[in-house]
Protein backbone atom coordinates (compact mmCIF):
# COMPACT_ATOMS: atom_id res chain seq x y z
CA UNK A 1 0.00 0.00 0.00
CA UNK A 2 1.49 3.47 -1.05
CA UNK A 3 2.14 5.74 2.03
CA UNK A 4 1.47 8.52 -0.24
CA UNK A 5 -1.65 10.40 0.40
CA UNK A 6 -4.21 10.58 -2.30
CA UNK A 7 -4.44 13.42 -4.72
CA UNK A 8 -7.47 16.09 -4.69
CA UNK A 9 -8.36 16.53 -8.50
CA UNK A 10 -9.90 19.95 -9.21
CA UNK A 11 -10.75 20.83 -12.65
CA UNK A 12 -11.39 24.14 -12.91
CA UNK A 13 -13.23 25.88 -16.05
CA UNK A 14 -14.94 29.20 -16.45
CA UNK A 15 -12.85 32.60 -17.63
CA UNK A 16 -12.95 35.03 -20.81
CA UNK A 17 -13.09 37.96 -17.94
CA UNK A 18 -11.43 38.69 -14.66
CA UNK A 19 -14.81 38.80 -13.69
CA UNK A 20 -15.10 34.75 -14.09
CA UNK A 21 -11.43 33.99 -14.10
CA UNK A 22 -9.95 35.34 -10.49
CA UNK A 23 -12.91 33.98 -8.54
CA UNK A 24 -11.82 30.83 -9.45
CA UNK A 25 -7.99 31.73 -9.67
CA UNK A 26 -8.91 32.59 -5.73
CA UNK A 27 -11.12 29.65 -4.87
CA UNK A 28 -8.05 27.13 -6.12
CA UNK A 29 -5.34 28.44 -3.78
CA UNK A 30 -7.76 28.50 -0.95
CA UNK A 31 -8.12 24.92 -1.54
CA UNK A 32 -4.27 24.16 -2.11
CA UNK A 33 -4.04 25.59 1.24
CA UNK A 34 -6.63 24.35 3.18
CA UNK A 35 -5.25 20.54 2.22
CA UNK A 36 -1.55 21.63 2.25
CA UNK A 37 -2.49 21.75 6.18
CA UNK A 38 -4.06 18.39 6.04
CA UNK A 39 -0.93 16.92 3.88
CA UNK A 40 -3.31 16.42 0.90
CA UNK A 41 -1.89 17.28 -2.38
CA UNK A 42 -4.21 19.05 -5.20
CA UNK A 43 -3.71 18.21 -8.59
CA UNK A 44 -5.53 20.98 -10.34
CA UNK A 45 -6.39 21.47 -13.97
CA UNK A 46 -8.05 24.09 -15.58
CA UNK A 47 -9.89 23.89 -19.04
CA UNK A 48 -10.62 26.87 -20.98
CA UNK A 49 -10.07 28.87 -24.86
CA UNK A 50 -6.52 29.00 -25.46
CA UNK A 51 -6.26 32.38 -26.59
CA UNK A 52 -8.40 33.73 -23.01
CA UNK A 53 -7.47 34.94 -20.21
CA UNK A 54 -7.75 31.76 -18.01
CA UNK A 55 -4.96 30.46 -20.09
CA UNK A 56 -2.75 33.46 -19.39
CA UNK A 57 -3.55 33.22 -15.87
CA UNK A 58 -3.09 29.74 -15.52
CA UNK A 59 0.16 29.90 -17.39
CA UNK A 60 1.52 32.93 -14.72
CA UNK A 61 0.20 31.15 -11.90
CA UNK A 62 1.74 27.65 -12.83
CA UNK A 63 -0.93 25.70 -13.36
CA UNK A 64 -1.58 22.85 -15.54
CA UNK A 65 -4.03 24.14 -18.65
CA UNK A 66 -5.70 22.46 -21.40
CA UNK A 67 -7.90 24.44 -23.99
CA UNK A 68 -11.19 23.30 -24.76
CA UNK A 69 -13.12 24.20 -28.55
CA UNK A 70 -16.13 26.35 -27.66
CA UNK A 71 -18.56 29.40 -29.20
CA UNK A 72 -19.63 32.32 -27.75
CA UNK A 73 -22.62 33.53 -28.05
CA UNK A 74 -22.69 37.17 -28.93
CA UNK A 75 -26.75 38.54 -27.65
CA UNK A 76 -28.77 41.39 -28.92
CA UNK A 77 -31.85 42.54 -27.31
CA UNK A 78 -33.88 41.31 -30.41
CA UNK A 79 -33.75 37.33 -30.05
CA UNK A 80 -33.58 37.06 -33.76
CA UNK A 81 -30.21 39.75 -34.30
CA UNK A 82 -28.41 36.72 -32.42
CA UNK A 83 -28.90 34.66 -35.38
CA UNK A 84 -25.78 35.89 -37.50
CA UNK A 85 -23.17 33.96 -38.89
CA UNK A 86 -20.53 34.77 -36.26
CA UNK A 87 -22.91 33.41 -34.20
CA UNK A 88 -23.76 30.40 -35.96
CA UNK A 89 -20.36 29.51 -36.43
CA UNK A 90 -19.03 29.56 -33.24
CA UNK A 91 -22.26 27.60 -31.87
CA UNK A 92 -21.58 24.79 -34.40
CA UNK A 93 -17.71 24.73 -32.62
CA UNK A 94 -20.12 23.70 -29.40
CA UNK A 95 -20.16 19.53 -30.54
CA UNK A 96 -16.52 19.39 -30.57
CA UNK A 97 -15.96 21.00 -27.52
CA UNK A 98 -17.98 18.64 -25.91
CA UNK A 99 -16.50 15.76 -27.41
CA UNK A 100 -12.98 17.35 -26.53
CA UNK A 101 -14.46 18.08 -22.55
CA UNK A 102 -15.43 14.86 -22.28
CA UNK A 103 -12.68 13.16 -23.07
CA UNK A 104 -10.58 15.69 -20.58
CA UNK A 105 -12.96 14.83 -17.99
CA UNK A 106 -12.55 10.84 -18.45
CA UNK A 107 -8.83 11.20 -18.21
CA UNK A 108 -8.28 13.59 -15.31
CA UNK A 109 -11.51 12.25 -13.38
CA UNK A 110 -11.99 14.94 -11.14
CA UNK A 111 -12.99 14.75 -7.38
CA UNK A 112 -15.34 17.55 -8.25
CA UNK A 113 -15.44 19.84 -11.09
CA UNK A 114 -15.56 24.09 -10.11
CA UNK A 115 -17.28 26.53 -13.04
CA UNK A 116 -17.05 29.78 -12.27
CA UNK A 117 -19.26 31.02 -15.81
CA UNK A 118 -18.42 32.23 -19.09
CA UNK A 119 -18.84 30.95 -22.90
CA UNK A 120 -15.77 28.97 -21.91
CA UNK A 121 -17.64 26.77 -19.44
CA UNK A 122 -20.31 24.87 -20.95
CA UNK A 123 -18.46 22.23 -22.50
CA UNK A 124 -16.73 20.56 -19.42
CA UNK A 125 -20.12 21.75 -17.76
CA UNK A 126 -22.10 19.25 -19.99
CA UNK A 127 -19.53 16.82 -19.99
CA UNK A 128 -19.67 16.70 -16.35
CA UNK A 129 -23.38 15.64 -16.90
CA UNK A 130 -22.45 13.16 -18.97
CA UNK A 131 -20.05 11.39 -17.48
CA UNK A 132 -22.00 11.74 -13.94
CA UNK A 133 -19.21 13.87 -11.76
CA UNK A 134 -19.79 16.13 -9.70
CA UNK A 135 -20.28 19.67 -10.60
CA UNK A 136 -20.59 23.17 -8.52
CA UNK A 137 -21.41 26.23 -10.33
CA UNK A 138 -20.51 29.22 -9.06
CA UNK A 139 -22.23 32.76 -9.78
CA UNK A 140 -20.78 36.04 -9.44
CA UNK A 141 -23.70 38.48 -10.26
CA UNK A 142 -26.83 39.11 -9.04
CA UNK A 143 -28.51 36.92 -11.58
CA UNK A 144 -27.33 33.55 -13.59
CA UNK A 145 -25.38 34.49 -16.44
CA UNK A 146 -26.03 32.60 -19.49
CA UNK A 147 -23.76 29.90 -19.19
CA UNK A 148 -24.56 28.97 -15.61
CA UNK A 149 -28.20 28.83 -16.41
CA UNK A 150 -27.58 26.47 -18.95
CA UNK A 151 -25.32 24.09 -16.55
CA UNK A 152 -27.60 24.91 -13.28
CA UNK A 153 -29.86 21.98 -13.79
CA UNK A 154 -27.29 19.59 -13.72
CA UNK A 155 -24.98 20.87 -11.15
CA UNK A 156 -25.02 19.23 -7.60
CA UNK A 157 -24.58 22.65 -5.90
CA UNK A 158 -25.05 26.21 -7.73
CA UNK A 159 -22.99 28.69 -5.51
CA UNK A 160 -24.42 32.27 -5.16
CA UNK A 161 -22.81 35.82 -4.46
CA UNK A 162 -25.94 37.29 -2.67
CA UNK A 163 -28.36 36.17 -1.49
CA UNK A 164 -31.02 37.90 -3.45
CA UNK A 165 -30.06 35.85 -6.52
CA UNK A 166 -32.23 32.88 -4.05
CA UNK A 167 -35.28 34.57 -4.88
CA UNK A 168 -34.70 34.31 -8.73
CA UNK A 169 -34.14 30.86 -9.05
CA UNK A 170 -36.42 28.33 -10.47
CA UNK A 171 -38.36 26.95 -6.94
CA UNK A 172 -36.36 23.24 -9.22
CA UNK A 173 -32.58 24.44 -8.25
CA UNK A 174 -33.22 26.45 -5.22
CA UNK A 175 -32.67 23.09 -2.65
CA UNK A 176 -29.53 22.74 -4.47
CA UNK A 177 -28.35 26.93 -4.07
CA UNK A 178 -26.02 27.93 -1.21
CA UNK A 179 -25.20 31.14 -0.35
CA UNK A 180 -20.91 31.40 -0.67
CA UNK A 181 -20.23 35.46 -1.75
CA UNK A 182 -17.69 36.21 -4.55
CA UNK A 183 -14.00 34.98 -3.86
CA UNK A 184 -12.26 38.32 -3.09
CA UNK A 185 -8.26 38.02 -3.87
CA UNK A 186 -6.56 37.91 -0.29
CA UNK A 187 -4.03 40.34 -0.79
CA UNK A 188 -6.74 42.43 -1.22
CA UNK A 189 -7.96 42.04 2.03
CA UNK A 190 -4.44 43.27 3.22
CA UNK A 191 -3.42 46.29 1.71
CA UNK A 192 -2.08 49.32 4.58
CA UNK A 193 -2.94 52.99 3.49
CA UNK A 194 0.79 54.03 4.94
CA UNK A 195 1.73 51.93 2.08
CA UNK A 196 0.33 53.78 -0.64
CA UNK A 197 1.11 57.15 0.60
CA UNK A 198 4.84 55.81 -0.08
CA UNK A 199 4.86 54.38 -2.97
CA UNK A 200 2.68 56.89 -4.70
CA UNK A 201 4.56 59.60 -2.96
CA UNK A 202 1.30 61.06 -1.76
CA UNK A 203 3.26 63.19 0.89
CA UNK A 204 1.75 66.34 -0.57
CA UNK A 205 -1.96 65.11 -0.20
CA UNK A 206 -3.85 67.15 2.88
CA UNK A 207 -4.48 64.55 5.97
CA UNK A 208 -7.68 66.82 6.53
CA UNK A 209 -9.43 65.62 3.47
CA UNK A 210 -10.48 62.99 2.78
CA UNK A 211 -9.76 60.19 -0.26
CA UNK A 212 -11.45 59.37 -3.50
CA UNK A 213 -10.21 56.76 -4.97
CA UNK A 214 -11.63 56.47 -8.91
CA UNK A 215 -11.38 53.61 -11.17
CA UNK A 216 -13.11 52.96 -14.83
CA UNK A 217 -11.48 49.09 -14.13
CA UNK A 218 -7.93 48.26 -16.01
CA UNK A 219 -8.38 49.76 -18.88
CA UNK A 220 -9.82 52.57 -17.74
CA UNK A 221 -13.47 54.55 -18.73
CA UNK A 222 -13.88 57.63 -20.70
CA UNK A 223 -17.21 58.22 -19.31
CA UNK A 224 -15.57 57.93 -15.60
CA UNK A 225 -12.15 60.05 -16.73
CA UNK A 226 -14.48 63.00 -18.20
CA UNK A 227 -16.59 63.65 -15.13
CA UNK A 228 -13.92 63.47 -13.44
CA UNK A 229 -11.72 65.94 -15.47
CA UNK A 230 -14.90 68.14 -15.51
CA UNK A 231 -15.05 67.69 -11.36
CA UNK A 232 -11.79 67.88 -10.44
CA UNK A 233 -11.54 72.07 -9.55
CA UNK A 234 -14.60 71.35 -7.28
CA UNK A 235 -13.26 68.08 -5.88
CA UNK A 236 -9.75 69.10 -5.40
CA UNK A 237 -11.30 71.62 -2.75
CA UNK A 238 -13.08 69.35 -0.91
CA UNK A 239 -10.37 65.92 -1.19
CA UNK A 240 -7.63 64.58 -2.25
CA UNK A 241 -7.91 62.34 -5.53
CA UNK A 242 -6.07 59.58 -6.58
CA UNK A 243 -6.82 58.19 -10.23
CA UNK A 244 -6.40 55.17 -12.02
CA UNK A 245 -7.79 56.48 -15.59
CA UNK A 246 -6.32 53.34 -17.48
CA UNK A 247 -2.99 53.31 -19.71
CA UNK A 248 -4.05 54.05 -23.07
CA UNK A 249 -6.05 57.19 -21.61
CA UNK A 250 -2.76 58.72 -19.26
CA UNK A 251 -1.62 61.63 -21.96
CA UNK A 252 -5.20 62.60 -22.57
CA UNK A 253 -5.87 63.32 -19.04
CA UNK A 254 -2.23 64.84 -18.19
CA UNK A 255 -3.04 67.43 -21.15
CA UNK A 256 -6.72 67.83 -19.30
CA UNK A 257 -5.48 68.42 -15.80
CA UNK A 258 -2.25 70.25 -16.59
CA UNK A 259 -3.78 73.56 -15.80
CA UNK A 260 -4.73 72.65 -12.16
CA UNK A 261 -3.68 75.31 -9.83
CA UNK A 262 -0.33 73.94 -7.94
CA UNK A 263 -2.16 73.65 -4.39
CA UNK A 264 -5.08 71.37 -5.47
CA UNK A 265 -3.06 68.94 -8.69
CA UNK A 266 -0.99 68.54 -4.84
CA UNK A 267 -3.96 66.45 -3.71
CA UNK A 268 -4.20 64.43 -7.24
CA UNK A 269 -2.44 61.51 -8.65
CA UNK A 270 -3.28 60.21 -11.93
CA UNK A 271 -1.97 57.04 -12.91
CA UNK A 272 -2.61 55.07 -15.55
CA UNK A 273 -2.30 51.78 -14.06
CA UNK A 274 -2.34 49.99 -10.72
CA UNK A 275 -0.91 46.96 -9.31
CA UNK A 276 0.65 45.76 -6.18
CA UNK A 277 -0.32 48.94 -4.98
CA UNK A 278 -4.35 48.75 -5.30
CA UNK A 279 -4.53 46.80 -1.85
CA UNK A 280 -2.95 49.85 -0.43
CA UNK A 281 -4.68 52.47 -1.95
CA UNK A 282 -7.88 51.01 -0.84
CA UNK A 283 -7.01 50.85 2.60
CA UNK A 284 -6.14 54.24 2.35
CA UNK A 285 -9.89 55.61 0.57
CA UNK A 286 -13.01 57.04 2.17
CA UNK A 287 -15.07 56.68 -0.72
CA UNK A 288 -14.34 54.85 -4.31
CA UNK A 289 -15.75 55.93 -7.58
CA UNK A 290 -16.35 52.96 -9.81
CA UNK A 291 -18.00 51.00 -12.17
CA UNK A 292 -20.08 47.78 -10.62
CA UNK A 293 -19.09 44.83 -11.80
CA UNK A 294 -19.18 41.42 -9.18
CA UNK A 295 -15.69 41.50 -8.64
CA UNK A 296 -15.13 45.55 -7.69
CA UNK A 297 -18.87 44.65 -5.60
CA UNK A 298 -16.93 41.94 -3.30
CA UNK A 299 -14.30 43.59 -2.56
CA UNK A 300 -15.69 46.76 -1.47
CA UNK A 301 -18.33 45.05 0.25
CA UNK A 302 -15.46 42.88 1.79
CA UNK A 303 -13.26 46.05 2.68
CA UNK A 304 -16.55 48.26 3.83
CA UNK A 305 -15.52 51.24 1.29
CA UNK A 306 -18.80 53.67 0.49
CA UNK A 307 -19.07 53.82 -3.17
CA UNK A 308 -20.80 55.97 -5.91
CA UNK A 309 -20.96 53.41 -8.55
CA UNK A 310 -21.77 54.40 -12.19
CA UNK A 311 -22.52 51.24 -13.94
CA UNK A 312 -21.19 49.98 -17.57
CA UNK A 313 -24.76 50.21 -19.79
CA UNK A 314 -23.35 47.51 -22.09
CA UNK A 315 -22.52 45.10 -19.49
CA UNK A 316 -23.91 41.51 -20.06
CA UNK A 317 -27.64 41.33 -18.95
CA UNK A 318 -27.16 44.74 -17.88
CA UNK A 319 -25.42 42.83 -14.49
CA UNK A 320 -23.69 46.39 -13.23
CA UNK A 321 -26.68 48.09 -12.99
CA UNK A 322 -28.18 45.11 -10.91
CA UNK A 323 -25.34 44.87 -8.79
CA UNK A 324 -25.33 48.77 -8.22
CA UNK A 325 -29.14 49.06 -7.18
CA UNK A 326 -28.48 46.17 -5.22
CA UNK A 327 -25.91 48.09 -3.20
CA UNK A 328 -27.63 51.31 -3.02
CA UNK A 329 -30.63 49.43 -1.66
CA UNK A 330 -27.99 48.30 1.15
CA UNK A 331 -27.24 51.79 2.13
CA UNK A 332 -23.79 51.55 1.02
CA UNK A 333 -23.55 53.12 -2.79
CA UNK A 334 -24.89 55.82 -4.30
CA UNK A 335 -25.76 54.60 -8.48
CA UNK A 336 -25.48 57.12 -10.81
CA UNK A 337 -27.12 55.81 -14.42
CA UNK A 338 -27.33 57.04 -17.79
CA UNK A 339 -25.96 60.37 -19.13
CA UNK A 340 -24.31 61.38 -15.75
CA UNK A 341 -23.03 65.30 -15.97
CA UNK A 342 -20.88 67.00 -13.70
CA UNK A 343 -23.64 68.01 -11.70
CA UNK A 344 -24.80 64.63 -10.94
CA UNK A 345 -21.73 63.34 -9.50
CA UNK A 346 -21.35 66.65 -7.33
CA UNK A 347 -24.68 65.93 -5.82
CA UNK A 348 -23.91 62.59 -5.07
CA UNK A 349 -20.16 62.62 -3.67
CA UNK A 350 -20.43 66.07 -2.09
CA UNK A 351 -23.00 65.03 1.38
CA UNK A 352 -20.53 62.06 1.36
CA UNK A 353 -17.27 64.37 1.59
CA UNK A 354 -18.99 66.49 4.20
CA UNK A 355 -20.37 63.83 6.21
CA UNK A 356 -18.07 61.45 8.26
CA UNK A 357 -20.72 60.21 9.86
CA UNK A 358 -22.48 59.21 6.64
CA UNK A 359 -19.45 57.97 5.30
CA UNK A 360 -19.42 55.47 8.26
CA UNK A 361 -23.14 54.63 8.03
CA UNK A 362 -22.12 53.49 4.51
CA UNK A 363 -18.99 51.65 5.01
CA UNK A 364 -21.22 49.88 8.03
CA UNK A 365 -24.01 48.93 5.63
CA UNK A 366 -20.90 47.66 3.05
CA UNK A 367 -19.48 45.33 5.46
CA UNK A 368 -22.50 44.21 6.84
CA UNK A 369 -23.16 42.58 3.38
CA UNK A 370 -19.50 41.80 2.55
CA UNK A 371 -18.42 38.10 2.60
CA UNK A 372 -14.32 38.30 2.78
CA UNK A 373 -14.78 34.88 3.37
CA UNK A 374 -16.21 33.99 0.14
CA UNK A 375 -13.41 31.64 -0.71
CA UNK A 376 -13.75 29.40 2.18
CA UNK A 377 -17.19 29.27 2.12
CA UNK A 378 -16.82 27.79 -1.63
CA UNK A 379 -13.88 25.72 -0.79
CA UNK A 380 -16.29 24.07 2.01
CA UNK A 381 -18.94 23.47 -0.62
CA UNK A 382 -16.41 21.90 -3.25
CA UNK A 383 -14.88 19.18 -0.02
CA UNK A 384 -18.46 18.63 0.76
CA UNK A 385 -19.64 17.73 -2.89
CA UNK A 386 -16.54 15.63 -3.35
CA UNK A 387 -16.76 14.00 -0.10
CA UNK A 388 -20.83 13.05 -1.10
CA UNK A 389 -19.57 11.80 -4.95
CA UNK A 390 -17.08 9.27 -3.18
CA UNK A 391 -19.44 7.62 -0.46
Amino acid sequence: MSSHPREFRLLVTGGGTGGHTYPALTTLRTLQARLADAGTPVGALWAGTADGLESRIAASEGIRFTPVATGKLRRASNPLGMLTATNMKDMARVPLGVAQARSIVAEFRPDVILSTGGYVAVPIGLAAGLLRRPLVVHEQTVRLGLANRALARSATRIAVSSPSTLDLLPASLVGRAVVTGNPVRAEVMSGEAIKAVDALGLDSFDPNLPVIYVTGGAQGSVQINTLIAESLPWLLQRANVIHQCGPNNLQEMFDRTATLPADLAARYRLLGFLGAELPDVLALADVVVSRSGAGTIAELTALGKPSILLPLSSSAGNEQAHNARRLQDLGAAVTLEGDVAEADLREAVGPLLADDGRRARMAHAAREHGRPDAAERLVDVLLEVARTARA
